[in-house]
């Protein structure tokens, strides 16, 4: 049985789940911010609280997309393809440096959750990776190590050192 098509699901819903997490965390720490009206070195609350709701909306939907990029997959068993493997790579990246940032800012358990879903990123672009594509069943082309022409295929001369 292939672990493919599990871990693609499992990191799409932990991805989904940290969207809305990640979100709901800097919205409420927008909050937080309004209601204290407090400046922090002269900067203006309202504008801390729009930047933290901003960045938790840009966040939550980067994760999401990610989200759903691991749930393409998961559907169509198939790895994942131009912008959508750029967004997996950029996602363990993420979660590299967030693991790091958490373990002193948090906590083990934010530290180890980060790591988890970054080995879980990572297991599903190498199982991908390492997809063979079977054989094409078939007869064999006639004339066995002939090309199309009918002449023997070899391999091209091994260059030589002036």
């Amino acid at each position: 049985m292939s672990v493919r098509r599990p871990v693609a699901w499992i990191v799409a819903v932990a991805l989904f789940v940290e969207a809305v997490g990640v979100a709901a965390l800097n919205w409420f720490l927008a909050i937080v911010v309004d209601r204290q009206d407090m400046s922090l070195a002269g900067l203006d609350p309202d504008m801390m609280s729009v930047s933290s709701k901003i960045g938790g909306v840009v966040f939550g939907l980067y994760f999401a997309l990610c989200g759903l990029v691991a749930l393409l997959v998961a559907v169509r068993d198939r790895a994942p393809a131009g912008l959508g493997r750029v967004l997996l790579i950029s996602a363990a990246v993420v979660h590299g440096l967030l693991g790091a940032f958490t373990w002193g800012l948090v906590g083990p358990g934010a530290f180890v959750f980060m790591i988890v879903v970054l080995g879980l990123i990572v297991l599903l672009l190498m199982t991908y990776d390492a997809r063979e594509e079977p054989a094409a069943p078939g007869p064999r082309p006639e004339g066995g190590g002939k090309g199309d022409d009918g002449s023997p295929v070899s391999s091209p001369p091994a260059p030589t050192t002036p």
